[in-house]
């Protein structure tokens, strides 16, 4: 039983898996980018091709972010380029962010 304000729910897929290195490893072998979210990282989301495989979206915990081994198997782990003070984002928002860049570049690659 789903809130009926969650809406989009509806529309997506889950799954419940038996540890997250093990399913981005199934994800990555799947043909899946596997993508991981890190404020420290050096490389951009706005930089990889998001629009033309499918994306899994790989979001560490509010306070220590990616746990070591998940993010050596994600296929690429990104930051959101920031402005001014603000050197983080919650967890929430920056998955959000990541999945419009996903949707954004979609636009552009309707075939997916």
């Amino acid at each position: 039983m789903t809130k009926t304000a969650a809406g989009a729910i509806e529309y997506l897929t889950f799954s419940d898996v038996g540890g997250v290195p093990s399913a981005i490893d199934q994800l990555n072998k799947a043909g899946v980018l596997t993508v991981g979210l890190a404020g420290d990282s050096t490389n951009s989301l706005y930089d990889l091709d998001l629009g033309s495989v499918p994306v899994a979206l790989i979001v560490g915990g509010e306070e220590k972010g990616l746990a070591t081994l998940t993010r050596k198997r994600c296929a690429a782990v990104v930051a959101i380029p920031q402005l001014g003070k603000i050197s983080s984002l919650n967890a929430g928002v920056a998955v959000s962010i990541a999945a419009f860049e996903v949707a954004r570049q979609r636009r552009l690659h309707p075939e997916i």
